[in-house]
């Protein structure tokens, strides 16, 4: 979990943008948190949660810089266009006064992280994810990639010309922490060239959430779905990349596609773009663990496992 700020300056945070004195706030730190500082804030009229993101000074993988300043408008547009649970944004602030870095003030759902809950009905929690997530990638765009107003790469006008940019960049992350050589970072990009027929498909720019998981899911005593939430590292492209998340992170189960109410492509191209947005999602915690994990051997086995699924599809 990131360092805590002091808590002067986390109560002047809150009290910036909600009319309280400092001394009535309540903070309680929030354990689940990977990223972003995380906390609880208790009030007499109500509850609240302080996000605040990292600072410049960490590492952060190209589209994780600044990615908290798309979540105000994703979350209005969810409102607006689905019913999936997410909290209401009350405040974002990014002027960096009070702290060095971009912070939000949003409501506090009702519910427990699937991760904390005991007794949960695991198969309506996944169905009604999968209702959700159907309404979600129901929402499209123009354009393809990290669309949002973080900016970490120029919006694309297919989503094969988006995933070589996203691909290459994301190696370029790995190569910074020193695990991929320059002979593993050039096979690792030709590999996906020689693939780019497989992803010249007819493919609608969809929102993708891109995070879900038992962290990331709240729900209440009656195992109802109560909150999807941390939605900073949305993509807009292809729903196939969500779904390889999905299968990582344990949630792509049958109930989930009872809920989604749609088949899956088994086709052999889908099953090729398959490995490479697993490899996608694999990558991303080498240079996480070597830099904010301050972990190499476990960067290094993140490492042997992407080498060995690319020995696997192509031996």
């Amino acid at each position: 979990m990131p360092n805590s700020l002091p808590t002067k300056q986390l109560k002047a945070c809150v009290a910036k943008h909600i009319d309280v004195s400092p001394d009535e706030l309540k903070l309680t730190p929030i354990s689940t948190g990977r990223f972003n500082r995380s906390y609880y804030v208790s009030l007499k009229r109500g509850d609240y949660v302080l996000r605040i993101a990292p600072s410049d000074q960490i590492f952060c993988l190209f589209y994780e810089r600044h990615m908290m300043r798309q979540e105000p408008g994703l979350h209005t547009l969810l409102h607006d266009k689905t019913s999936t649970p997410i909290p209401k944004i009350y405040a974002f602030d990014d002027t960096h006064e009070i702290v060095d870095s971009d912070f939000l003030l949003m409501e506090r759902l009702q519910g427990t992280t699937m991760s904390e809950a005991r007794g949960v009905n695991s198969k309506k929690v996944l169905q009604s994810i999968g209702k959700c997530l159907r309404q979600v990638h129901a929402l499209t765009a123009e354009t393809y990639g990290y669309l949002g107003e973080h900016r970490p790469m120029t919006p694309q006008n297919t989503w094969v010309e988006a995933f070589v940019i996203m691909w290459n960049k994301l190696i370029d992350d790995v190569e910074a922490s020193g695990h991929y050589n320059d002979n593993e970072a050039s096979f690792l990009r030709r590999l996906l060239d020689d693939h780019l027929s497989v992803f010249d498909h007819s493919v609608t720019s969809c929102l993708l959430h891109m995070d879900i998981w038992v962290e990331n899911i709240l729900v209440d005593s009656n195992s109802r779905l109560t909150g999807l939430i941390d939605w900073d590292r949305a993509l807009w492209g292809d729903p196939e990349i969500e779904f390889a998340v999905l299968d990582y992170c344990g949630i792509s189960q049958p109930a989930f596609w009872e809920g989604y109410g749609r088949t899956r492509d088994q086709s052999a191209e889908a099953q090729i773009r398959k490995v490479f947005y697993f490899l996608y999602e694999l990558q991303k915690y080498i240079p996480i663990r070597h830099f904010r994990g301050n972990d190499p051997a476990l960067a290094r086995s993140y490492k042997k496992e992407v080498m060995s699924v690319v020995r696997r599809a192509w031996g």
